[in-house]
């Protein structure tokens, strides 16, 4: 358990950004010190551990797993003793008279040995019924994830993240005590989607290595745990991180890997095929990217409006008005403008619908974008400073501000430079602002 405890400490320590020099000033101890903790070959007291996990963020798991260390020492200590002074009384009884005679004591050992196995078999099936966890802990993750996938759409990328790190924490904790068969199960495929929905974060603050990372964990427990859900999800994520970074024929391979392996008739089907019709745009096949946007609409048209519709894992039916913009702008279509004055309309303050703040500004730059493909560059220009200036803009998604800036400059507008300024001016913030 010490072990445990020190390697959790590492990884918070590394998520938080922190060397062992740094958690070592934070803690008044020196780096061997936290070395040997780390390394489980040293302990440490409780008031160690309350700074370390107040340093590193881990919101009271490192805490609360120096705790359970601790009690597990006692209860090992007081088990330890009880058997002591067991063995010690069976000693003293040993010497007692001899109640059997010698037939019954050379008969017994066979005829219990069937009694034997039967306490064995009843004793492995307690321990794999035994659990330190309950249906109302996991439950309740359940529900905390399904929360965070909620608010991914109205949260600041790093707030919601540092939420994200502290779950993922506590069910790597849990995932170190007893658990049943079933439970194991369950824990594993609440990880995998915290880690997916925290690589689409990671994403989302242009933080690649640690996207990559966190997709590499929701893939493989889709792979142990058999969940085509979050197997498609995870090729559709990794399709829309190749698709920012520029990687289009890479793009379209992981989307139709996706599609292939994604549920008939699911959400991630859906999103799937629209991210094939993205990376078709920007590799310039207008015929087959108007045919996937037609097979999107098609799959979008029989669906009813979720009851979250902010789950980011539950495919909103008016969210395809985006997609519909932003596809065809990247193809060249005018079309596109319709459909993003749409999505600006839809989602105007006062609209009876949810306000999606980074829908809005995407929307405002698909619409920048088709006023440049049609020389209405004044418009052009106004449109992307609204949608920089929103705060719906998050570092994933400035590259489509970035087209439209080196589009005005190079036909050399005048207000290119202030709008350079406004794009420039917009770069610290993004990602801390609130989200789509």
């Amino acid at each position: 358990m010490r072990r445990a405890l020190g390697v959790r400490l590492a990884t918070f320590r590394k998520a938080a950004g922190m060397t062992q020099g740094h958690l070592a000033r934070a803690t008044y101890r020196d780096r061997t010190t936290v070395n040997h903790i780390e390394n489980g070959r040293a302990g440490a007291d409780e008031r160690f551990w309350c700074a370390a996990d107040e340093s590193c963020g881990a919101g009271g798991v490192l805490r609360t797993a120096f705790l359970e260390l601790e009690s597990a020492k006692r209860s090992h200590t007081e088990h330890t003793r009880t058997a002591e002074l067991r063995e010690h009384q069976a000693e003293i009884e040993s010497f007692g008279p001899l109640r059997a005679s010698p037939r019954e004591t050379i008969t017994r050992p066979d005829a219990g040995s069937g009694d034997h196995d039967e306490v064995a078999a009843l004793e492995l099936a307690r321990r794999v019924e035994a659990s330190d966890l309950g249906e109302t802990t996991l439950t309740a993750l359940e529900d905390a994830f399904d929360q965070l996938a909620r608010d991914y759409s109205s949260t600041a990328p790093a707030e919601l993240l540092e939420r994200l790190r502290t779950r993922l924490g506590y069910v790597a904790h849990l995932l170190d005590g007893r658990t049943t068969l079933a439970q194991h199960r369950r824990l594993l495929a609440i990880g995998g989607w915290l880690s997916l929905l925290a690589a689409t974060v990671h994403t989302d603050l242009k933080q690649a290595a640690a996207a990559e990372a966190r997709l590499r964990v929701a893939v493989e427990v889709a792979r142990q745990s058999g969940d085509d859900e979050l197997r498609a999800w995870s090729h559709e994520t990794q399709a829309w991180r190749r698709l920012t970074g520029g990687d289009y024929r890479r793009a379209l391979d992981l989307s139709r890997m996706a599609r292939q392996v994604a549920p008939q008739g699911s959400s991630v089907e859906i999103q799937a095929t629209a991210q094939e019709g993205r990376a078709l745009a920007r590799l310039g096949q207008r015929r087959d990217t108007l045919r996937i946007v037609e097979r999107v609409h098609r799959l979008v048209s029989p669906r009813e409006r979720p009851q979250r519709p902010e789950h980011h894992y539950h495919y909103d039916p008016d969210k395809c008005v985006s997609y519909t913009a932003t596809t065809l702008a990247w193809v060249g279509d005018p079309a596109a403008e319709e459909y993003a004055r749409e999505v600006v309309r839809r989602l105007r303050p006062g609209a009876e619908v949810k306000p999606w703040p980074r829908r809005v500004a995407v929307a405002h730059l698909d619409l920048a974008l088709t006023m440049v493909t049609t020389d209405r560059l004044d418009e052009a220009c106004d449109t992307t400073r609204r949608a920089l200036s929103s705060g719906g803009i998050v570092p994933s998604s400035r590259w489509r501000a970035a087209e439209i800036v080196h589009a005005v400059e190079t036909r050399g507008l005048p207000e290119a430079p202030e709008l350079r300024e406004v794009y420039e001016s917009t770069r610290e913030t993004a990602g801390h602002r609130t989200g789509s």
